[in-house]
């Protein structure tokens, strides 16, 4: 037998439920109300009332959609569907005695109200009721069946009730195996002494400890705890009971959010970066979907951290062609396995390139004809570049003007670089060779700007996006100091007063996009140089501290923490914009911008030329000396 004929047999079942449900109902108040003399007496009448009755109350459960609902996850929409239903048959019956029957036919009130009344609830009781049990056998014969695949993990569970809930109608549906939940902690005054669905609230996060020999003390080993998304929200103060988990080995997994895009009832290790920021940026999805659905897009750098992940948001949601260009090819090779393995539709293409190749990235543009190019491509580390000036120069300068221009050629209708909040006075290479890559971009979107007429079509747009360090991206110091503490220490910060802006490389991704949808909406104005909003700077030695109690050990006792000095490059503060940037709200959450200086296209020319003269003459000096030109506030001494 067929899906469909097997699901049409199981609708006709609730079908004839609903309508002998409605007759017993019916008989049944009639008999509480009058008894057998009364029914006797009605017998004529409900001959002639009940058959229609029947049919019209099928419609009334068909219209609140009683019959499409499966009896195994009845819940309360369901039951506010049944009390609905109830109540307009009952109220159809009381039109039906006052006006209809009543004094006309009978001689008297053919139902009551008292009877009417017992009808609504004895109505409620038979729809409801059978729902409720069958959910509950197989909610029963769920357990039953996950106890027979082996010993059931005695797990706790840490977040709001609401979250909890979640997860525990999940256990109940069979969605997640093997989970025998022993108990919730939440942080909310609100819950403490409640149950839920049966499951009670034994304290709060710090009550970690003690509920851990409560529950030994009565036969159950606690083996797994179980973060939901609200166990991150600031105060929550979730590390003191992960650091006591790790101490007691219990074993630690968290519940995606919705916002993670992936499945929220799959558990997931607990990334020490869900731990270490302020609240996300609430993001406008339908409006990053309705900016990049349906366009060519082109990113460079797409095998790194920014770029991969780009990739994956630009495909989600809805970009008709990508083209991803990498100069790795394990890095290629890893992010169109990643992407390919999403199942989206998008048309997905990878190209080994280097985008210091002028004649290789012109070629690509022009055959793939992009609508947009995220150009993520980049040399970021400092130290490196500070030894290595020429190739950061050769990358972040001439690369980005290699893909800018190789855009403009190509027609495309917008350029986003990412740069860095250490493009601002710069004291790095990468500072400074960033900066000029981005007034080499605002001179060409001003020019732009100025050859647009009313009458024209919407000019290109060349935008540049600025934020801070990411969080477990490549060489990120999340990952560095993992890996310290792993070998036992000690942690090396560069300075105690060292302070960084970090955010996740998610939100960093849709911070990009949103910037790149107001620059080509009606209200951008002239701004090009937007900055993501990262909250309050973190200091790298709190950080450290952080990451070792996290880890279950304590800071200077199990772990050292040792001060290298500030490297080449770097400063102690980092700044979001220069003195000669004026700031402007744009009226979106998370993303501020900035209204471009720069000089004309063609002094950036002139200093693109002076600056690959000295280039090719290796003259370090000549090289500095015309980014400090351009870039006045650049504050490095010359060698």
């Amino acid at each position: 037998m067929s899906f469909g004929r097997r699901f049409n047999w199981r609708r006709y079942f609730v079908i004839a439920h609903d309508v002998v449900a409605t007759t017993v109902a019916l008989l049944l108040s009639l008999y509480v109300r009058f008894e057998e003399q009364g029914i006797d007496d009605r017998l004529s009448m409900l001959a002639v009332v009940l058959p229609p009755f029947f049919i019209y109350a099928s419609g009334v459960f068909w219209f609140f959609d009683l019959y499409r609902s499966k009896w195994r996850f009845a819940s309360l929409p369901d039951l506010a569907s049944i009390v609905r239903a109830s109540a307009v048959l009952a109220l159809s019956l009381l039109v039906l005695d006052y006006v209809l029957v009543a004094s006309y036919f009978f001689g008297s009130f053919f139902f009551g109200k008292i009877t009417i009344a017992l009808y609504f609830v004895l109505q409620v009781f038979l729809l409801g009721g059978p729902r409720l049990a069958y959910r509950y056998f197989r909610f029963t014969r769920t357990r039953r069946r996950a106890q027979m695949q082996g010993t059931p993990v005695s797990t706790l569970i840490l977040g709001r009730a609401a979250d909890a809930e979640v997860l525990l109608r999940a256990i109940e549906s069979g969605a997640v195996h093997q989970l025998s939940p022993a108990g919730i902690l939440s942080p909310s005054p609100a819950d403490q002494g409640q149950t839920v669905r049966g499951i009670a609230v034994l304290g709060r996060f710090s009550d970690l400890q003690r509920v851990s020999v409560d529950l030994t003390a009565r036969g159950i080993e606690l083996r797994r705890l179980i973060l939901t998304p609200s166990a991150f929200e600031a105060g929550a103060s979730v590390e003191g009971a992960l650091a006591a988990a790790r101490r007691l080995g219990i074993a630690t997994n968290r519940l995606p959010s919705l916002e993670d895009g992936g499945n929220p009832l799959r558990l997931a290790p607990v990334a020490v970066e869900d731990l270490l920021l302020r609240p996300s940026v609430a993001i406008d999805n339908h409006r990053l979907e309705s900016f990049v659905r349906g366009r060519s897009v082109v990113v460079t750098g797409g095998g790194g951290s920014i770029g991969s992940e780009l990739c994956d948001r630009i495909a989600r949601f809805g970009a008709a062609r990508l083209l991803v260009i990498e100069n790795s090819e394990p890095a290629m090779h890893a992010v169109m396995e990643s992407l390919g393995a999403k199942g989206n539709p998008v048309i997905i293409e990878g190209r080994i390139a280097d985008i210091r190749d002028r004649p290789r990235i012109d070629k690509l543009f022009s055959d793939f004809k992009p609508d947009l190019v995220f150009h993520a491509a980049a040399l970021k580390h400092v130290p490196v570049l500070e030894r290595d000036w020429d190739e950061g120069v050769k990358t972040n300068v001439f690369g980005s003007v290699n893909v800018a221009e190789a855009a403009v050629r190509a027609g495309a209708r917008g350029m986003v670089m990412i740069s860095t909040d250490k493009a601002i006075e710069p004291v790095s290479v990468l500072g400074a060779t960033k900066r000029f890559a981005e007034m080499y971009c605002q001179a060409l979107d001003a020019g732009f700007a100025r050859r647009a007429g009313p009458a024209s079509a919407e000019p290109m747009r060349l935008i540049a996006v600025r934020f801070g360090n990411v969080l477990a991206s490549n060489g990120s110091v999340i990952p560095k100091f993992k890996a310290q503490i792993e070998a036992g220490g000690p942690l090396t910060v560069t300075h105690p007063d060292m302070v960084r802006y970090f955010m996740t490389i998610r939100e960093a991704c849709d911070l990009v996009l949103t910037a790149a949808s107001h620059a080509h909406g009606p209200d951008n104005s002239d701004v090009s140089v937007y900055v993501l909003n990262m909250g309050r700077p973190i200091k790298i030695v709190d950080l450290a501290e952080r990451l070792i109690r996290l880890s279950g050990l304590e800071p200077g006792r199990d772990v050292t923490i040792e001060f290298t000095g500030i490297r080449p490059g770097e400063r102690l503060n980092e700044v979001l914009f220069s003195h000669e940037e004026p700031s402007a709200e744009i009226g979106i959450p998370g993303v501020v911008a900035a209204r471009p200086v720069f000089v004309p296209i063609d002094d950036m020319r002139a200093r693109l030329a002076a600056l690959d003269q000295a280039l090719k003459l290796g003259d370090r000096e000549a090289v500095f000396q015309v980014l400090r030109d351009t870039v006045p506030d650049f504050k490095t001494a010359a060698a």
